[in-house]
């Protein structure tokens, strides 16, 4: 659990703004449940982390004025770069700070760093942008209005707006193209999409859930990624980690009682990553009135690591299918273009 402290103020952009909510820091020692077998903390539990302080941040600023009251929602995760392995023993120190508000959304930057407690050393090792929408605490299917925040300058107003243009955009997007499920093949060939493709069956239960009734974000991110690792670990057989996260997209809420299906396929590698589609779909099971459908859909990126936490050259996909092949190639273009931004400039869109 965080360990929470509350600060005297809301941080906006680094400044500081009277509220009636706070600012969220949290510190959490990592323990062996939190990490592989060669003591590398997971992925899911740095993103169940961040996902929690920017829940309770988001859900203090909305409540921070006289109305309806409500809880936030977890509707997207931009990308996020796991910069520096975390470990066994090490402290995980999370910050969040509200950075952009819309009518019915809030953004907000989530920083974590690692401790080492033995040299008080501390690094670096995630910077995540979250997006929430308050839903009433009266009727979890309305969303209600977010209370505004103060800029410093205008400019980050326009900058905010932006960005939340260009999240709406690609949710939507990423809603619509996410129709397909993942099928079980007999006897499948090593090195192929099948060959690794993995699903994990959840039934949602109280500890899983938010007061109300719906799952944590948090939560569904840690069971993503542990999938997304089983899928990873079966293709290239050594010891993996997390190397970034592209956009969580969150389609719809999923309720206590529900069933959901995690499903993750290799979907394209270069010599030294591997790139992992992971699908959530969720099942009313006992409404009948409900049909299954996509909850949650995210890309997870894998490097291998050899027992020293050297990089490994990673065993080339070989996809079969006009589908896989398809998929490949989407997933090539995504590595091209994120290898151009780490070097200074984007490539065009095609």
């Amino acid at each position: 659990m965080l360990l929470l402290r509350r600060g005297l103020s809301l941080k906006v952009l680094g400044k500081e703004v009277d509220r009636a909510c706070f600012g969220e820091k949290a510190k959490q020692i990592m323990r062996p449940d939190d990490a592989n077998v060669a003591g590398n903390v997971h992925g899911g539990t740095i993103l169940k982390m961040i996902e929690e302080a920017g829940a309770i941040i988001s859900t203090r600023h909305c409540n921070s004025q006289n109305g309806e009251r409500c809880v936030a929602a977890l509707a997207r995760v931009e990308r996020t770069d796991f910069l520096s392995p975390m470990c066994i023993g090490e402290v995980a120190h999370v910050s969040a700070e509200i950075t952009y508000t819309s009518k019915h959304s809030v953004e907000v930057q989530v920083n974590v760093l690692s401790e080492n407690i033995l040299t008080g050393a501390k690094k670096l090792t995630n910077k995540a942008t979250l997006w929430y929408v308050p839903l009433s605490l009266k009727n979890v299917d309305k969303v209600l209005e977010v209370p505004p925040v103060v800029y410093s300058r205008q400019e980050q107003e326009e900058e905010g707006r932006k960005r939340y243009e260009a999240q709406k955009l690609e949710r939507m997007e990423t809603k619509w193209r996410n129709g397909d499920i993942v099928q079980p093949v007999l006897n499948p060939e090593p090195n192929t999409v099948s060959y690794s493709q993995s699903s994990l069956i959840h039934l949602v239960g109280p500890s899983d859930c938010t007061l109300h009734g719906f799952v944590h974000g948090g939560v569904t991110m840690k069971l993503m990624d542990e999938v997304a690792g089983i899928v990873a670990a079966r293709h290239c057989k050594t010891n993996i980690v997390t190397a970034s996260v592209d956009a969580i997209n969150f389609h719809d809420k999923i309720r206590k009682g529900f069933v959901i299906t995690i499903s993750g396929r290799m979907t394209f590698t270069s010599n030294k990553s591997m790139e992992i589609e992971v699908l959530v779909d969720a099942d009313p099971v006992v409404d009948s009135s409900q049909k299954r459908y996509r909850a949650a859909s995210a890309f997870f990126t894998y490097v291998s690591l050899s027992q020293e936490g050297r990089s490994l050259p990673v065993p080339q996909l070989v996809p079969e299918t006009e589908d896989e092949k398809k998929r490949f190639e989407e997933g090539k273009g995504r590595y091209l273009q994120m290898k151009a931004k780490r070097q200074g400039h984007v490539e065009p869109q095609p």
